[in-house]
């Protein structure tokens, strides 16, 4: 249709123009001046016409505009809406999946608190039985006359079992870097399992174990184990340390720690990948002996850490001289020790330093602070504010068990464990 209009107007544009030369030239002028007025009639008319033309346009432009903004202007608003949609999704996964984490460590530590206490009734009957008359427990085989002995014997023999056929499993929990969450170092743990495969806590056989001089047989085994995954760890190129606990039983025992020193130098190039770890209270209460064979492992240049923690406030100058180079604190009782003094965030016992100069604090000594028993990623953030670089909890990994297959790669050779495991004693 446009384009049969554009020729019309032409059209009924000269013959206007012809209308008007007419009536000049009937006017009586000449037919020269006839023409000039066809001319500019003719000119004045398609001037208009371009003029109406460009502003019909112009129109049309500043209407596709408004239109183009006006969906702009929907656009952003539905990238707005759907962007906050998003955000309330994001944070509903995220409530969603705290609240799930937060009911996942509620029941851990429901378990935990189910093996703790069964640990202690373990030990509150074999506290009674050793109070209890003696009982002479016959070599023939006849059936013991005092049931609790007979069950602690029993547990012994499970021990004694579990070690001499390889039922010890090695878990690692990993330890991560803040804030990549990098895995830098595991911690060892032993697990014992009975002939029915049913795992053994160390709340469960650690007293028992302890009474029977069986602890050494452990470490020797957990130490043999982590060695070997060191080094298996040393040919894919990961440098990653492993921490490994100790007891002072064995620290202090005649027989197993020059085994365990020899052992050891033997593979003193793994002295930076293996840390040996006590707990608090086992650390403060080490006697000469055992702090004299902690120095000859430290001569060998094996370090120490401190787990177990009940108070932040070290004795730093005694954990630098005996080569402690990291300390776990529990998440919790970290947190709980800061105060805000002045609008600051500092410490209940040292109120003069900021909290977050504690980690530097130890850092000075070369110790490095781990903070454990991570649960939450509200933790982190607060473990972050303080400048911890290290975590170790459920939230970054739990507990687990080797590969059978490693397991396997990893036994001791023939009589490693009975080097060092005692004779059943017998009581009278």
């Amino acid at each position: 249709m446009g384009k049969i209009v554009t020729p019309l107007l032409m059209v009924t544009y000269a013959i206007l123009s012809g209308c008007v030369a007419a009536l000049v030239w009937r006017g009586g002028s000449d037919g020269g001046t006839a023409m000039a007025a066809f001319i500019g009639t003719l000119g004045v008319c398609v001037a208009f016409h371009a003029y109406a033309t460009q502003k019909m346009a112009e129109i049309r432009i500043t209407k596709d505009i408004d239109l183009v903004r006006d969906a702009h202007r929907l656009m952003v608003d539905a990238i707005d809406s759907t962007q906050k949609d998003m955000i309330e999704l994001a944070d509903r996964v995220q409530n969603q999946r705290t609240s799930r984490s937060e009911e996942l460590t509620s029941e851990v530590r429901m378990l935990e608190d189910l093996v703790k206490k069964l640990g202690e009734s373990i030990e509150d009957r074999l506290n009674e039985w050793k109070s209890a008359p003696a009982v002479v427990v016959p070599l023939h085989g006849t059936p013991a006359q005092n049931a609790r002995e007979a069950q602690a014997l029993a547990l012994i023999e499970t021990i004694r079992e579990a070690l001499t056929q390889n039922r010890v499993d090695l878990y690692l929990q990993p330890v991560v870097s803040l804030p990549q969450r990098k895995t830098i170092f595991y911690e060892s743990f032993s697990r014992l399992r009975d002939a029915s495969g049913r795992v053994l806590m160390p709340a469960e056989y650690l007293n028992v174990a302890d009474a029977e001089g069986l602890v050494p047989s452990i470490d020797n085994l957990l130490l043999f184990r982590c060695v070997q995954i060191v080094r298996r760890l040393a040919k894919q190129d990961r440098r990653i340390g492993i921490f490994c606990n100790i007891s002072l039983t064995s620290l202090r025992d005649e027989v197993f720690f020059p085994q365990f020193l020899e052992f050891l130098s033997e593979n003193k190039d793994l002295a930076g990948a293996l840390i040996f770890e006590l707990g608090q209270d086992a650390f403060a209460s080490r006697g000469s002996v055992e702090g004299r064979n902690m120095a000859k492992l430290a001569d060998l240049g094996f370090r120490f850490s401190i787990d177990k923690v009940m108070t932040i406030d070290f004795d730093l100058q005694d954990l630098h001289r005996s080569d402690v180079r990291y300390v776990k604190i529990g998440a919790g009782l970290l947190l709980a020790q800061l105060l805000e003094v002045e609008g600051k965030p500092a410490l209940k016992f040292l109120k003069d330093i900021h909290a977050g100069d504690y980690a530097g604090l130890l850092a000075r000594y070369g110790i490095e602070v781990i903070a454990e028993k991570v649960e939450s990623e509200k933790q982190v953030v607060d473990i972050l504010d303080i400048e911890i670089g290290y975590a170790q909890g459920h939230l970054f990994g739990e507990p687990r068990a080797i590969k059978e297959q490693v397991l396997a790669e990893t036994a001791p050779p023939a009589g490693f464990v009975k080097s060092t495991m005692p004779q059943l004693r017998r009581r009278a």
